[in-house]
């Protein structure tokens, strides 16, 4: 029925007799699929049923702050709200981690191509609309960890994780205030080698955009579930995300928000296997773990490290 009901609304339009081919999604219900045309001109097609995912506004309104700020997102070529189908500029086939499996020298030269949106983003206010994540927000959302991955759920040791994650939360961003596109990762971002300056890297998944610390992209960029990054682009990438920023302030907001970041992180995967069936989650884990460990092993994170330790990992060891 919901075939039925796009080739219906292509069929009115310009690409009607276009060819589609899906692509690989993401983790959401939306479906994409790439249309050629008969001179290989090509555009995406996202299906994202209003029932299940809700309005994509916030894709198109974000899509559009981007582009005002001269990033890369794709432009909105046409948009049926109540059917939940749009139609959107292509913007290439090469993500960072395609380029990245048979160019591997060329991860430090992307990685600051992202940093550097990342900048340009960090330069203009955000949207004033967007969630704020808070020392609450923040811890509240880890709840999902618990509910779905802690192998000790007392009630006592999950207080005792939440009171120092917001103590943490609160020490090094008590007032949020840099737009974060929150999925920024290698299999989100696209490479562009012909273009020039920030417009290299073409941007996607970035509906969900909140409002939180500097580094929290920064977090999602090197603690990828998906693939390794070399753990010295860390220090570096830091000093090139704000040169002027105290370094150990921001490499403890960075440690913070990874912890925080991938222990949300640990929940939702869990919850993909075990109640939608999407069981290619779990050979993620065994990473998102290695990364929990990397940033609860700071030192200003060692009690957060001891809770988190017994109530997520196996032996109960770091």
């Amino acid at each position: 029925m919901r075939d039925d009901d796009i080739a219906d609304w292509l069929s009115t339009r310009s690409w009607s007799d276009w060819i589609r081919t899906p692509i690989a999604g993401d983790a959401s219900a939306r479906r994409y699929e790439r249309l050629i045309g008969p001179d290989q001109t090509s555009v995406i097609l996202m299906d994202a049923p209003p029932e299940v995912c809700g309005t994509q506004k916030s894709f198109v309104t974000m899509a559009q702050h981007l582009t005002r700020l001269g990033l890369c997102a794709p432009e909105i070529l046409a948009w049926d709200e109540p059917l939940g189908l749009l139609v959107l500029t292509d913007l290439g086939t090469t993500d960072f981690a395609k380029h990245l499996r048979t160019t591997p020298s060329d991860e430090r030269m992307l990685y600051e191509h992202a940093v550097d949106v990342l900048r340009v983003l960090h330069s203009a206010p955000p949207p004033s609309d967007l969630i704020r994540m808070t020392p609450d927000v923040g811890t509240g959302m880890s709840d999902l960890a618990f509910d779905w991955a802690a192998k000790d759920q007392s009630a006592d040791l999950r207080r005792a994780i939440e009171a120092e994650l917001h103590r943490l939360l609160a020490e090094v961003d008590p007032a949020p205030g840099a737009l974060s596109l929150r999925d920024f990762h290698a299999e989100n971002l696209i490479w562009r080698h012909v273009e020039e300056g920030p417009r290299r890297v073409g941007l996607l998944d970035f509906q969900d955009a909140f409002v939180t610390h500097p580094t929290y992209d920064l977090a999602s960029l090197l603690r990828d579930a998906r693939r390794d990054v070399k753990v010295e682009l860390v220090d570096d990438l830091l000093i090139r995300l704000d040169p002027d920023a105290h370094q150990e302030s921001q490499r403890l907001a960075f440690h913070v928000m990874a912890v925080q970041r991938n222990l949300r992180i640990l929940g939702i995967f869990q919850r993909l296997a075990r109640r939608d069936g999407k069981a290619r989650y779990l050979k993620f884990v065994p990473r998102v773990e290695d990364h929990l460990r990397a940033d609860l092993s700071a030192p200003a994170l060692s009690d957060l490290r001891t809770l988190i330790s017994r109530a997520f990992f196996e032996t109960g060891q770091p």
